[in-house]
């Protein structure tokens, strides 16, 4: 099971800064940004593998299931 920053999401910010530099602004006037977009992957497969059985609620409110 994982929650993280959506590393997609993570990039296309990234990929604006740059884009902003690149234009002419200045590093140092750019905000800094927290990431907003989180998502939760489970891996039932590995969870099955070491004898766990995670609720179906649980599973409901994964973005991501791998089986």
């Amino acid at each position: 099971m994982s929650y993280g920053t959506n590393i997609a999401a993570a990039c296309r910010k990234a990929a604006e800064s740059g884009d902003r530099v690149f234009r002419g602004e200045n590093p140092r006037d750019l905000p800094f940004q927290n990431p907003t977009t989180f998502e939760l992957v489970i891996n039932l497969k590995t969870a099955k593998a070491l004898g766990i059985t995670l609720p179906q609620s649980i599973l409901e409110r994964a973005d991501e299931v791998i089986e």
